[in-house]
Protein backbone atom coordinates (compact mmCIF):
# COMPACT_ATOMS: atom_id res chain seq x y z
CA UNK A 1 0.00 0.00 0.00
CA UNK A 2 0.95 3.76 -0.53
CA UNK A 3 1.41 5.96 2.41
CA UNK A 4 1.28 9.99 2.39
CA UNK A 5 3.24 11.25 4.98
CA UNK A 6 3.19 14.73 5.64
CA UNK A 7 6.00 17.13 7.65
CA UNK A 8 7.03 20.00 8.56
CA UNK A 9 10.44 21.46 8.72
CA UNK A 10 12.10 23.99 10.57
CA UNK A 11 14.94 25.73 12.34
CA UNK A 12 17.96 25.31 11.65
CA UNK A 13 16.96 22.00 9.64
CA UNK A 14 15.66 24.63 7.07
CA UNK A 15 19.28 25.00 5.84
CA UNK A 16 19.23 21.52 4.81
CA UNK A 17 18.46 20.74 1.42
CA UNK A 18 16.15 18.69 -0.44
CA UNK A 19 18.59 15.37 -0.80
CA UNK A 20 19.65 15.43 3.11
CA UNK A 21 15.91 15.46 3.69
CA UNK A 22 15.29 12.15 1.90
CA UNK A 23 18.73 10.91 3.10
CA UNK A 24 17.11 11.41 6.85
CA UNK A 25 13.55 9.45 5.91
CA UNK A 26 15.21 6.73 4.30
CA UNK A 27 17.55 6.36 7.37
CA UNK A 28 14.29 7.27 9.94
CA UNK A 29 12.48 4.61 7.91
CA UNK A 30 14.62 1.55 8.73
CA UNK A 31 15.12 3.15 12.42
CA UNK A 32 11.58 3.16 12.89
CA UNK A 33 11.39 -0.18 11.25
CA UNK A 34 8.45 0.99 8.92
CA UNK A 35 8.03 -2.63 6.65
CA UNK A 36 8.79 -0.32 3.99
CA UNK A 37 9.09 -1.62 0.30
CA UNK A 38 11.84 -1.67 -1.99
CA UNK A 39 12.78 -1.07 -5.49
CA UNK A 40 13.93 -4.85 -7.34
CA UNK A 41 17.38 -4.48 -9.22
CA UNK A 42 20.93 -4.14 -8.27
CA UNK A 43 20.65 -1.59 -5.89
CA UNK A 44 17.27 -1.47 -4.44
CA UNK A 45 16.23 1.89 -2.59
CA UNK A 46 12.99 2.44 -0.57
CA UNK A 47 10.08 3.25 -3.28
CA UNK A 48 9.88 6.73 -2.18
CA UNK A 49 8.23 10.00 -4.04
CA UNK A 50 8.47 14.05 -2.53
CA UNK A 51 6.48 16.74 -3.76
CA UNK A 52 8.17 19.58 -5.06
CA UNK A 53 11.46 20.25 -3.31
CA UNK A 54 11.70 23.08 -0.63
CA UNK A 55 14.08 25.65 -1.31
CA UNK A 56 16.84 26.13 1.44
CA UNK A 57 16.31 28.46 4.18
CA UNK A 58 12.64 28.52 3.54
CA UNK A 59 10.17 26.86 6.64
CA UNK A 60 7.29 24.96 5.70
CA UNK A 61 4.19 23.61 7.93
CA UNK A 62 3.03 21.41 4.85
CA UNK A 63 6.05 18.73 3.27
CA UNK A 64 4.57 15.54 1.75
CA UNK A 65 6.18 12.21 1.03
CA UNK A 66 5.36 9.24 -0.46
CA UNK A 67 6.40 5.67 0.41
CA UNK A 68 4.89 2.30 -0.24
CA UNK A 69 4.95 -0.57 2.25
CA UNK A 70 4.33 -4.06 3.00
CA UNK A 71 1.75 -3.65 5.96
CA UNK A 72 1.46 -1.32 9.24
CA UNK A 73 -0.21 -1.82 12.27
CA UNK A 74 -2.16 1.76 11.55
CA UNK A 75 -1.51 5.40 10.19
CA UNK A 76 -1.04 6.69 13.63
CA UNK A 77 1.53 4.08 14.73
CA UNK A 78 3.69 5.07 11.68
CA UNK A 79 3.43 8.60 12.99
CA UNK A 80 4.45 7.67 16.52
CA UNK A 81 7.11 5.59 15.51
CA UNK A 82 8.75 8.15 12.37
CA UNK A 83 8.79 11.20 15.48
CA UNK A 84 10.45 9.02 18.11
CA UNK A 85 13.72 8.33 15.70
CA UNK A 86 13.70 12.45 14.28
CA UNK A 87 15.13 15.43 14.99
CA UNK A 88 14.28 18.99 16.12
CA UNK A 89 13.68 20.65 12.85
CA UNK A 90 11.50 17.84 11.16
CA UNK A 91 7.83 16.32 13.06
CA UNK A 92 5.29 14.26 11.39
CA UNK A 93 1.42 15.70 11.30
CA UNK A 94 0.05 13.46 9.31
CA UNK A 95 0.13 10.06 7.80
CA UNK A 96 -2.72 8.71 5.51
CA UNK A 97 -3.62 5.58 2.84
CA UNK A 98 -3.41 6.99 -0.46
CA UNK A 99 -6.18 5.34 -2.67
CA UNK A 100 -4.99 3.08 -5.31
CA UNK A 101 -4.85 4.95 -8.74
CA UNK A 102 -3.55 8.20 -6.59
CA UNK A 103 -0.78 9.49 -8.25
CA UNK A 104 2.15 10.77 -6.36
CA UNK A 105 3.06 13.91 -4.09
CA UNK A 106 5.66 14.60 -6.96
CA UNK A 107 3.58 14.09 -10.21
CA UNK A 108 0.35 16.04 -8.22
CA UNK A 109 1.51 19.18 -7.22
CA UNK A 110 -0.11 22.25 -8.66
CA UNK A 111 -0.08 24.64 -6.21
CA UNK A 112 1.49 26.21 -3.07
CA UNK A 113 0.43 28.61 -0.65
CA UNK A 114 3.04 30.94 1.51
CA UNK A 115 3.31 33.11 4.42
CA UNK A 116 5.93 35.81 3.65
CA UNK A 117 7.31 38.09 5.71
CA UNK A 118 10.10 40.80 6.29
CA UNK A 119 13.08 40.92 8.44
CA UNK A 120 13.36 43.10 10.73
CA UNK A 121 14.91 46.34 9.21
CA UNK A 122 14.59 45.27 5.81
CA UNK A 123 10.94 46.49 5.03
CA UNK A 124 10.43 48.04 1.98
CA UNK A 125 9.52 51.67 2.27
CA UNK A 126 6.40 51.19 -0.18
CA UNK A 127 3.07 50.33 1.57
CA UNK A 128 2.17 46.94 -0.34
CA UNK A 129 -1.34 47.49 0.72
CA UNK A 130 -1.99 50.38 -0.86
CA UNK A 131 0.23 48.90 -4.25
CA UNK A 132 -1.27 45.61 -4.09
CA UNK A 133 -4.74 46.30 -6.26
CA UNK A 134 -3.20 47.91 -8.62
CA UNK A 135 -0.58 45.28 -9.26
CA UNK A 136 -3.03 42.47 -9.33
CA UNK A 137 -5.29 44.37 -12.37
CA UNK A 138 -2.16 44.66 -14.52
CA UNK A 139 -2.82 42.23 -17.77
CA UNK A 140 1.03 40.98 -17.35
CA UNK A 141 3.55 40.67 -14.90
CA UNK A 142 7.00 40.27 -16.71
CA UNK A 143 9.86 38.86 -15.29
CA UNK A 144 13.33 37.74 -15.90
CA UNK A 145 13.67 33.78 -15.15
CA UNK A 146 17.26 32.82 -14.89
CA UNK A 147 17.30 28.80 -16.17
CA UNK A 148 20.25 26.60 -17.28
CA UNK A 149 19.77 27.49 -20.94
CA UNK A 150 20.13 30.79 -20.15
CA UNK A 151 17.69 33.89 -19.10
CA UNK A 152 13.55 34.12 -20.26
CA UNK A 153 10.96 36.32 -19.76
CA UNK A 154 7.65 35.01 -18.05
CA UNK A 155 4.46 36.00 -17.20
CA UNK A 156 3.30 35.54 -13.77
CA UNK A 157 -0.13 36.58 -13.67
CA UNK A 158 -1.68 33.22 -14.57
CA UNK A 159 -0.22 32.25 -12.05
CA UNK A 160 -0.90 34.28 -8.96
CA UNK A 161 -3.84 32.36 -7.50
CA UNK A 162 -4.04 34.55 -4.43
CA UNK A 163 -2.19 37.14 -3.08
CA UNK A 164 -3.72 39.68 0.14
CA UNK A 165 -1.41 41.70 2.75
CA UNK A 166 -2.24 42.19 6.39
CA UNK A 167 -0.45 42.83 9.04
CA UNK A 168 3.10 42.35 7.30
CA UNK A 169 2.33 39.05 5.87
CA UNK A 170 1.81 38.59 2.68
CA UNK A 171 -0.35 35.38 2.12
CA UNK A 172 -0.08 33.76 -1.53
CA UNK A 173 -0.99 31.07 -3.06
CA UNK A 174 0.87 30.48 -6.59
CA UNK A 175 1.02 28.36 -9.58
CA UNK A 176 3.93 25.40 -8.43
CA UNK A 177 3.85 22.96 -11.44
CA UNK A 178 6.72 21.54 -12.84
CA UNK A 179 5.54 24.18 -15.99
CA UNK A 180 4.78 27.14 -14.13
CA UNK A 181 6.32 26.64 -10.46
CA UNK A 182 6.56 30.33 -8.93
CA UNK A 183 8.91 31.20 -6.15
CA UNK A 184 7.64 33.98 -3.72
CA UNK A 185 10.63 35.89 -3.74
CA UNK A 186 9.89 36.58 -7.52
CA UNK A 187 6.13 37.98 -6.48
CA UNK A 188 7.16 40.42 -4.13
CA UNK A 189 10.92 41.63 -6.24
CA UNK A 190 7.45 42.33 -9.22
CA UNK A 191 5.81 44.42 -6.67
CA UNK A 192 8.49 45.80 -5.35
CA UNK A 193 9.84 47.31 -9.41
CA UNK A 194 6.54 48.75 -9.65
CA UNK A 195 6.86 51.38 -7.39
CA UNK A 196 10.87 51.75 -8.22
CA UNK A 197 12.34 49.56 -5.11
CA UNK A 198 14.72 47.29 -4.82
CA UNK A 199 14.51 43.53 -2.88
CA UNK A 200 17.43 43.65 0.07
CA UNK A 201 18.97 40.48 0.12
CA UNK A 202 18.40 38.32 2.34
CA UNK A 203 15.09 40.37 3.13
CA UNK A 204 12.42 37.54 3.42
CA UNK A 205 11.23 35.06 5.67
CA UNK A 206 9.30 32.30 3.85
CA UNK A 207 6.94 29.55 5.22
CA UNK A 208 5.63 27.07 2.85
CA UNK A 209 2.12 27.06 4.56
CA UNK A 210 1.04 23.81 2.13
CA UNK A 211 0.83 22.09 -1.19
CA UNK A 212 -2.43 21.43 -3.59
CA UNK A 213 -3.16 18.89 -6.33
CA UNK A 214 -6.21 19.58 -8.93
CA UNK A 215 -9.01 17.44 -8.02
CA UNK A 216 -11.77 17.59 -10.87
CA UNK A 217 -14.97 18.48 -10.06
CA UNK A 218 -18.34 16.93 -9.72
CA UNK A 219 -20.85 19.63 -8.91
CA UNK A 220 -23.67 19.85 -11.02
CA UNK A 221 -23.07 22.62 -13.02
CA UNK A 222 -19.75 22.15 -13.22
CA UNK A 223 -18.42 21.53 -16.81
CA UNK A 224 -15.67 18.82 -18.32
CA UNK A 225 -12.49 19.82 -17.28
CA UNK A 226 -13.50 22.02 -14.56
CA UNK A 227 -11.13 21.20 -11.42
CA UNK A 228 -10.21 22.83 -7.82
CA UNK A 229 -7.12 22.50 -5.72
CA UNK A 230 -7.39 20.27 -2.67
CA UNK A 231 -4.52 20.20 -0.07
CA UNK A 232 -2.59 16.52 -0.65
CA UNK A 233 -3.35 16.02 2.97
CA UNK A 234 -7.18 15.76 1.84
CA UNK A 235 -6.00 12.56 -0.27
CA UNK A 236 -6.02 9.22 1.09
CA UNK A 237 -7.90 8.79 4.15
CA UNK A 238 -6.67 6.54 8.14
CA UNK A 239 -5.76 3.69 9.12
Amino acid sequence: MKLRIKFKKYGPIRFIGHLDVMRFFQKAIRRAGIDVAYSQGFSPHQIMAFAAPLGVGITSNGEYMDIEVHSIVSCKDVQERLNQVSVPGIEVTSVKILPEKAENAMASVAAAAYTVRFREGRAPVTDIASILPQFLAKEQILVTKETKKGSREMDLKQGIYRLTYDNGVLNMLVDASSGGNIKPVQVVDAILTETGEKLQENALLITREDVYARQETKEEHSSAGDSKLVSLDEIGFDS
